[in-house]
């Protein structure tokens, strides 16, 4: 069986055909160029929005979709496995849904139909910080309520997409973790309007890394956000954020699948048409093993991303499955990645081919959004009872 066979096609095809026909128009060489300038894929992103695609977890009601995760999952899996990057707007759908969940009515009807439509980019996630790395309840960056402001202070890194977004959302201490009865509490959530916040208080530094991911460092001295963008209750806002961090990294999962797809693809397509000492190299069983067990891993792996998305839409937070999709499915890549590359010899080295763009690209997702030993750890102490490490 192939992989383009109709098994695997079957679910959403429609949004598949229709991502495959976008993708079309931003091929390899376009992606080539903006790595090259470390560029924004602008072009790319506007089209995403203004075909729907972005808005596909809004709800009608607010000019949305109204679909599920799993259909999310489909859109990024066709947008990595067409060679583009979802990376450069994943965020507006999982982000999106702190907004939807906890915001307030006036909140959503102020935000939400103008993400929907793309008029407004809610692409950042203000999290992670230098000090705290993935252990979040011991966040700095501190929100001091005063008058119908709160003034922020403190730092985050690895703030993708901040320089390209009108929103973020922002996690931030309203209580010193000292003084609350959990780690978890005395954290609250502030949704930051960008295009004011920059310049007054807010300091954005890009990072430059080895793939064209639009990272940065924000530094935050005395800015002011007005108490009505807090959403929901203060001091509750870890919880808040939990769901947003399964859906991100089932989304991440599927892109990892695409991106698998993409090289088992690529390195299919190549080991047939490449010939040495007369003959195809994928005649060779040390050139196919490889390929096909890239493909039995894959398989396996999109099983488990969607078992994940199907308790998500069944209002499960399955932060175990999450986990565990998210840890298969970049594991998948990176193996499948790193068998295209060898399969492709020399020419899985040049730049015309996109597979060395993939390669570094897929490679990210073994440390983001969650490290593997992070979910190793989760499993092991919340699945199996084993004693807690830290």
């Amino acid at each position: 069986m192939e992989m383009g066979a109709p098994e695997q096609e079957e679910t959403f095809s429609d949004i598949r055909e229709g991502i495959r026909r976008l993708c079309a128009r931003f091929p390899g060489a376009y992606w080539q160029e903006l790595d090259a300038e470390r560029r924004y894929p602008t072009e790319f992103v506007t089209a995403l929005a203004s075909e729907g695609w972005l808005s596909v977890l809004i709800p009608e009601e607010f000019g949305g979709s109204g679909l599920g995760l799993a259909a999310a999952t489909a859109v990024l899996e066709e947008v990595h496995r067409s060679g583009c990057n979802g990376g450069a707007a994943h965020a507006q759908m999982y982000t999106m849904g702190t907004v939807l969940r906890h915001g307030s009515e006036e909140q959503k009807a102020r935000y939400l139909p103008k993400i929907a439509s793309g008029e407004l980019r809610l692409q950042a996630f203000g999290v992670t910080e230098p000090t705290s790395g993935t252990d979040t309840t011991r966040i700095r960056t501190f929100a001091k309520r005063d008058g119908d402001d709160y003034v922020v202070n403190g730092q985050k890194i690895w703030i993708s997409r901040a320089e390209h977004s009108d929103l973020m959302v922002l996690l931030v201490r309203t209580t010193p973790r000292e003084e609350c009865a959990k780690p978890t509490d005395g954290i609250s959530v502030l949704l930051v309007d960008m295009r004011e916040a920059v310049g007054n208080g807010l300091t954005i530094r890009p990072i430059r890394t080895m793939l064209n991911h639009a990272t940065t460092e924000l530094f935050f001295d005395d800015l002011r956000v007005p108490a009505a963008n807090l959403i929901g209750e203060e001091g509750k806002g870890f919880r808040y954020i939990l769901s947003g961090m399964n859906a991100e990294r089932i989304l991440i999962a599927s892109e990892c699948i695409g991106d698998a797809r993409f090289f088992i693809d690529r390195a299919s397509a190549y080991a047939k048409d490449r010939s040495v000492f007369g003959r195809p190299i994928g005649q060779n069983q040390g050139v196919q093993f490889p390929i096909a067990r890239a493909y039995v891993q894959t398989t396996a792996a999109a099983a488990m991303v969607d078992r994940a998305a199907a308790l998500f839409d069944a209002g499960v937070q399955p932060g175990t499955e999450a986990n565990m999709a998210k840890m298969l499915a970049s594991e998948a890549s990176w193996y499948a990645a790193d068998m295209c590359v060898q399969t492709h010899g020399g020419f899985g080295f040049a730049e015309e081919y996109d597979i060395e763009r993939k390669f570094r690209e897929t490679r990210l997702y073994q440390v983001a959004p969650i490290s593997t030993n992070l979910i190793l750890s989760h499993v092991a102490t919340h699945v199996l009872g084993l004693p807690k490490s830290f």
